[in-house]
């Protein structure tokens, strides 16, 4: 009976060693940075949501577009389909979304004082700050954010990795132009009325948002509900210098010395398809319409993303872009 007993205890100490439960994962650690700023000499602060796994030594610092704000990366609605931040967190990566000068919790400046390339300064001395932190910066963009990420990778060689979502060189006028002639001033707006903005921040009219942002991607009441609660604005001045980046007027692209990769919506018409657009029936095709924009230190990827338009974020199927941008991410060092 001993000898049972005592056997029976090896057999259970053997798999107990097999059967020792997983340490639950550590928790991803958020915190609210409120940077001091300059923008033309005069003291801002731009807000930053910074998300850290444990270890994690990459943080990609992230620009969302015209009448987003940070929550763009970390979109409240079905959060495991549609969080950027939280597929990057899930994969050992920091984010820091940001939210650009006029919006969020940003400091709210003279509409005519915020250009795409101000934001772009504004964001650099954002990474000054949190650069210490990580090994590696990442910076990344949707929209009129991509522009503003290639102009401050280009002017201030300071990051390790540029990622440009839902913008390419070729801007498709005959789309861009009606969503742009149907936005109202800020202060105009039933939702944004009260913020004190003045006129020179648009924002879009109540209910347009599908048809600006998201076509031919499913309607999804849901998600759309949640994109009109969290809009927000730009400044008209923020399109000159990025309408100005993608007719090549400004070369800041060329000048950009570290990993690139591009990602699009196969149906964002705003900067894809006949007669302006870029190719992007495919990812070969939308590297090789890119291509000649960047140098070869660039070395350009580029994926397109099946079955949505301009805010990719938002496709029920974002997880194969944020898949594409994990490994690439990975693949830096």
């Amino acid at each position: 009976m001993r000898s049972f007993r005592r056997f029976s205890a090896v057999v259970l100490l053997f798999l107990g060693g097999f059967f020792v439960p997983a340490p639950a994962s550590a928790a991803v650690a958020c915190e609210d940075l409120r940077v001091p700023v300059s923008l033309l000499g005069l003291p801002q602060t731009m807000y930053g949501k910074l998300c850290a796994p444990p270890g994690a030594k990459t943080v990609q610092v992230l620009i969302p577009g015209g009448t987003y704000n940070s929550s763009y990366w970390d979109i409240a609605y079905a959060p495991e389909t549609r969080s950027y931040r939280k597929a990057m967190n899930d994969a050992g990566i920091a984010t820091l979304a940001v939210d650009r000068l006029g919006t969020g919790r940003s400091s709210k400046p003279l509409s005519a004082l915020v250009t795409a390339t101000a934001q772009a300064d504004a964001v650099h001395q954002v990474i000054k700050t949190v650069r210490p932190r990580f090994d590696r910066v990442i910076v990344g963009g949707h929209s009129i954010g991509s522009a503003m990420a290639m102009i401050e990778a280009g002017l201030y060689h300071d990051v390790d990795g540029v990622l440009v979502t839902d913008m390419t060189h070729r801007m498709n006028f005959i789309t861009v132009l009606p969503v742009l002639a149907n936005m109202i001033p800020a202060p105009l707006d039933p939702k944004l009325g009260s913020r004190g903005l003045d006129v020179g921040y648009l924002t879009t009219r109540p209910g347009t948002r599908y048809e600006a942002f998201h076509k031919p991607g499913p309607l999804v009441p849901g998600a759309i509900e949640a994109d009109e609660s969290t809009k927000d604005v730009f400044a008209a001045t923020e399109a000159v210098d990025t309408l100005a980046l993608t007719n090549v007027v400004i070369p800041f692209t060329q000048r950009i010395d570290v990993p690139v990769l591009t990602v699009v919506g196969a149906g964002d018409t705003h900067f894809c398809g006949q007669p302006l657009g870029s190719d992007c029936t495919s990812s070969a095709a939308l590297r090789a319409s890119e291509a000649p924009f960047f140098s070869d230190a660039a070395r350009l990827e580029a994926y397109v993303l099946r079955d949505y338009g301009h805010s990719i974020n938002y496709a029920p199927n974002a997880h194969d872009y944020e898949q594409v941008v994990t490994q690439w991410t990975r693949a830096l060092g």
